[in-house]
């Protein structure tokens, strides 16, 4: 439970850069994909966070990598609430994504370890703490950005994850419990025996490929949608209200598809969020109205929401426990840098064409890639190819 307060508290970092987005861009007068570039920083420190901190978590337990994200937050948005130009505000997220990773990846994989029969559903509960943020900070943030402004609103976040984490974080100062020298030599020799038929390191390249692009097209909606509904007239507030809904349906999604993974496995669990997403993502082609876009915001939370905990799976079912963390790490990075590049590739889309249009045929183009990609590994699991067992 003290894991997933966490995660929501620091998943702010994920979600407040979305929500500020077009008040940023009409204060420093700049295109769509200009004030995007504070989200691709912000993702780009995600990533960079879930690697360093992810191997820190192996080395020295959770505590230290939270600790190191709380100050980096606290710091982060000082800074962003006091930036007199967009590259200062957008440097600031990039340090403000690194701390809020402290409480997504290094969370994942010290649950991993304390969980054995029920490990799917328990990664599960943990990364919904990102779409708890994301379902209660935007509405929030937009409230505090409309009566009193972006930096105020800032100043105010970075004080109340002082305030709040700090203390929380010292009551998961015990360690995971240790592997027994038997579990690691299964998982070596699995390794050794080339499980799906693949390196490790080839099974590991397919998942950074298949997380980017699965994030790519998860991004669209999430970092544009409460763009998209002024653009569309219906304004940022009804945005924020539809992203806010996207995440609590997400939630549901991710409980939901963590209960499937620890019953068909990490690589079905992908392909079904993964087939899910695509079709959410041509609703939003013939369906532009309000009430269609609540409904479709709604599906495409309860289809994606599966996607991302599934990969730490993959990595529990496939490789050593006691490399879970950087494994872990550099895969989530993966798909950080996915968010990223879709959300600058949106901005990009939209300032060239004029509409969103493109950005949601992008968005599928992209889904059918990570698709292809777990129906090729889980071809090729179906054909008997060593599997390294999930080991407790």
């Amino acid at each position: 439970m003290l894991a997933l307060v966490l995660s929501t508290i620091g998943g702010v970092g994920m979600w407040s850069v979305v929500v500020a987005l077009p008040a940023v861009q009409a204060e420093f007068g700049v295109a769509r994909a200009a004030a995007s570039l504070a989200y691709t920083l912000t993702m780009l420190g995600f990533g960079a966070g879930t690697v360093a901190l992810g191997r820190m978590t192996d080395r020295f337990g959770v505590l230290p990598p939270v600790v190191i994200g709380t100050i980096c937050l606290t710091l982060g948005y000082s800074a962003a609430a006091s930036a007199s130009t967009l590259w200062q505000y957008s440097i600031a997220h990039g340090f403000i994504g690194f701390g809020s990773s402290a409480t997504f990846s290094p969370l994942l994989a010290d649950t991993s370890h304390w969980f054995a029969r029920r490990r799917g559903i328990s990664l599960a509960i943990i990364a919904s703490g990102n779409y708890l943020a994301g379902t209660l900070w935007p509405s929030v943030v937009q409230h505090f950005i409309e009566t009193s402004g972006w930096r105020q609103t800032f100043i105010g976040i970075a004080i109340f994850c002082a305030a709040t984490m700090l203390p929380l974080v010292l009551a998961l100062r015990r360690r995971a419990p240790g592997h027994g020298a038997a579990t690691a030599a299964t998982h070596e020799t699995a390794m050794r025996n080339r499980p799906l038929g693949l390196s490790p390191q080839m099974l590991q390249n397919l998942l950074i490929v298949a997380g980017v692009c699965c994030c790519v097209a998860m991004s669209m909606p999430q970092v544009h949608l409460v763009a998209y509904c002024g653009d569309l007239g219906y304004g940022a507030a009804r945005g924020a209200q539809m992203l806010s809904l996207l995440l609590a349906c997400g939630i549901v999604s991710r409980l939901v598809f963590g209960w499937v993974s620890d019953r068909v496995g990490g690589l079905r669990t992908l392909l079904i969020g993964s087939s899910l997403q695509c079709f959410a993502l041509f609703l939003f082609l013939p369906f532009n109205g309000l009430a269609s876009l609540y409904v479709i915001s709604a599906l495409f939370g309860l289809f994606q929401g599966g996607i991302v905990p599934s990969y730490a799976m993959i990595i529990r079912e496939y490789f050593s426990p006691k490399e879970a963390g950087a494994r872990i790490g550099i895969v989530l990075t993966a798909t950080m840098l996915g968010m990223a590049l879709g959300g600058w590739m949106s901005g990009v889309i939209f300032d060239l064409t004029g509409s969103y249009r493109m950005a949601f045929l992008n968005g599928i183009a992209w889904n059918l890639v990570n698709m292809a990609i777990a129906l090729i590994l889980l071809g090729r699991s179906r054909r008997g190819q060593v599997r390294a067992p999930a080991g407790a």
